[in-house]
């Protein structure tokens, strides 16, 4: 049986049409500070996954989540995922007002279905659309081409071979970024489509994101998130472990209560197995 809430990270991103739209903006090339500046920005929040509709049987799972706390989490921005719920009748108000009392602030929804969204636009929440498939129509023209009954059989891998030669030029190999100074508290480096590697410290308050794996030949004592992008196959690697929080596809565990017992000295990888963490040392072959 699912839990009634779920939770894991995610990320706010500016959508294509609004970066089409403000991209005059981004590229003013001025030495006049203005009024306003916008400028495009990834925020991490949690991903709130409900899987129950009443709002008692909601306070009663966040009550054994976070103990009661108040500030369990610090002031979070979350997007509130109602897919598994969505054909029924939601209190929205109490529902934020709910994650609201344990410091978690709601600022979109997603799969919410079009009749709700007056009403969760009325209450200041946007509708995150961001992520959601393009229709099948859209996804590729190849679909739509119809090969003719009469074209000879020998001709079909000519015709082909144009379709795989753009498929692999469009699809180039993107370098892992290399960090090698320490990252310090307030810092956040984020490698979009590739690896991260840091050979220096990432300190208590720091927050290292990659949409891939993530490398630390130094302790790991702030946050790591890797396959910011869903790759579930991401991992982090660290030579010591004390980090304060560690994600993979937007799974991710705390160590409030303490790290596993490891060899001293042996490095560490984090990897997911299934929708859980784990966190083994990585041993030598040998």
């Amino acid at each position: 049986m699912a839990a009634a809430i779920f939770l894991r990270t995610d990320f706010l991103r500016i959508s294509e049409a609004s970066l089409q739209r403000f991209q005059p903006i981004f590229m003013h090339n001025s030495l006049t500070r203005q009024p306003i500046e916008i400028k495009i920005s990834t925020v991490v929040a949690v991903t709130v996954v409900l899987n129950e509709a009443s709002l008692p049987a909601l306070e009663v799972a966040l009550e054994k989540l976070t103990g009661g706390s108040s500030d369990f989490f610090d002031d979070e921005f979350a997007i509130i995922d109602v897919e598994m719920i969505a054909q029924e009748k939601l209190d929205w108000s109490g529902i934020i007002a709910l994650f609201k009392s344990s410091g978690l602030n709601a600022v979109g929804v997603r799969n919410a279905p079009e009749s709700e969204h007056t009403a969760i636009r009325a209450l200041g929440l946007s509708i995150d659309v961001v992520g959601r498939a393009k229709p099948a129509a859209e996804v590729s023209e190849v679909t739509n081409i119809e090969v003719p009954e009469t074209a000879p059989a020998e001709a079909a891998p000519s015709e082909a071979t144009p379709i795989a030669t753009a498929t692999a030029a469009s699809a180039p190999h993107i370098p892992a970024m290399l960090i090698d100074t320490p990252v310090r508290a307030g810092q956040r480096i984020y490698a979009r489509g590739c690896d991260l590697i840091i050979t220096a410290s990432v300190n208590n308050g720091a927050e290292v994101i990659a949409d891939g794996s993530i490398h630390i030949y130094a302790p790991l004592r702030g946050r790591a998130l890797a396959g910011a992008r869903g790759n579930t196959d991401a991992r982090i690697f660290a030579m010591s472990m004390q980090a304060e929080l560690v994600s993979i596809a937007g799974i991710y565990r705390t160590f409030d209560n303490g790290f596993p017992e490891l060899s001293k000295g042996c490095p560490v990888q984090v990897k997911l197995i299934g929708d859980r963490i784990e966190v083994s040392a990585v041993k030598s072959a040998h």
